[in-house]
């Protein structure tokens, strides 16, 4: 038995055509590897898509791809992850197996998970999606874990989430499971979600990640350059296949204490590696003098006009004048709540205000109202006004105190 290990796909994942299509043609280049090394079957182990009703293109592609994979008669597994999961049901996921070309490995039957059994090799495949915010940790504490621990054979089960003890650095924060979430006396266990490389053998058991078959994003660009996936056989042993459907050359310039016109030379002396190439440019730093704009990306762009295409982050790029400042946090609220206590001293309030920071977690949290359903929208702009007025009235009011004790 030999069966191949996808995931993370993400078709049209990139907002960039050029990106998206290299996306597409890696997916293509996947599946050509396993009809030519006569696999048994596939495993997607989800966000075969990069949301749950993706662009009809991408449909009709990626469903023309797995038309050639079901003619070489090659199944392929599924099952849906954070990205093409849908609580509403509507999912392309749905469409393509009424088509007859993937199969959802999370199937249940009385509320309980059941086994698809592969009819060439018998290995006997089940899984569990993942969805947005690690809800998916509700669904596994209701799991009933026996079942499919009792069933006899070669097991995989397919899983999209995180797991707790193996997470990479970096990413320990980001929602997980622990190890024992998942059933017991599996033979494989298929991971998607988060895109690194790992595998993990414990007896009788591996547990795989295969990272993203392509880059999802500028970091993963950099660090990665391109993805692939595994092939495993039944004793468990596995080999790593590269995908590489486009080279890339990733640039990046400290620009601490240089000028933008040395930056741009700087960056344009990288041209002549950049043919046909996915260029990535960060640049990082505070510069000596000028601005960020004043760095001539359209000299740039024009110089490397033979290169694929070219993507660039200046995110960490700033001024002399300004300050750029690095939060740990992970959620919104939390960032806010961190860029205002570090700006506190900064913040012009009515006189000697002293509880700047609420007030302006106040003001956000009052521009942050919803109009509510059904509700009419003068109705909503009224109320809205009147809080703001209301709280400013009350920042004037304390003024005027402090104004009084002075």
């Amino acid at each position: 038995m030999k069966f191949a290990h996808l995931a993370d796909c993400h078709i049209g994942g990139w907002k960039d055509e050029k990106l998206a299509a290299i996306g597409l043609k890696t997916f293509e280049l996947a599946l050509n590897e396993c009809i030519s090394r006569n696999i048994d079957f596939i495993l997607i182990s989800g966000d075969l898509f990069n949301t749950a009703l993706p662009n009809i293109d991408y449909i009709k592609e990626v469903a023309r791809l797995l038309k050639l994979v079901k003619d070489s008669e090659i199944k392929i597994y599924t099952i849906a992850g954070s990205h093409d999961y849908s609580v509403s049901g509507k999912t392309m996921l749905d469409v393509l197996e009424n088509a007859g070309l993937i199969q959802n490995a999370a199937r249940f039957d009385n509320d309980a998970l059941k086994f698809i059994i592969d009819p060439k090799s018998n290995a006997k495949i089940t899984g569990l999606y993942g969805k947005k915010g690690g809800l998916e940790r509700y669904d596994y504490e209701a799991l009933n874990r026996k079942n499919l621990e009792n069933e006899q054979g070669f097991k995989i089960f397919m899983f999209h989430s995180g797991i707790k003890e193996f997470m990479p650095a970096g990413l320990e924060d980001i929602d997980s499971l622990p190890i024992n979430a998942l059933p017991a006396n599996f033979n494989y266990y298929a991971g998607g979600h988060i895109h690194y490389v790992f595998q993990k053998k414990t007896g009788n058991s591996l547990l795989m990640f295969p990272g993203a078959l392509f880059p999802n994003n500028f970091k993963e660009l950099e660090e990665f350059n391109h993805g692939g996936f595994y092939i495993v056989d039944d004793s468990l042993k596995y080999e790593f296949i590269k995908i590489n459907a486009k080279d890339v050359l990733s640039i990046a310039i400290d620009a601490n204490n240089k000028t933008p016109d040395e930056v741009t030379s700087e960056v344009l002396k990288y041209e002549p590696q950049s043919k046909d190439k996915i260029v990535t440019i960060r640049i990082e730093g505070i510069l000596k003098e000028g601005k960020p704009s004043d760095i001539n990306f359209r000299q740039i762009m024009e110089s490397f006009s033979d290169a694929y295409c070219v993507v660039r982050n200046t995110s960490k790029l700033a001024a002399k004048d300004f300050k750029i400042m690095e939060v740990k946090e992970e959620n919104i609220e939390d960032i806010e709540k961190a860029i205002i206590t570090e700006n506190n001293e900064n913040i012009l309030l009515f006189g000697d205000y002293t509880e700047k920071s609420k007030f302006v977690n106040d003001l956000i949290e009052t521009f942050s109202l919803e109009k509510q359903e059904g509700e009419k929208s003068y109705t909503f702009e009224e109320k809205l006004v009147g809080n703001i007025t209301k709280l400013f009235s009350k920042e004037l009011e304390n003024d005027n105190k402090q104004n009084k004790i002075a």
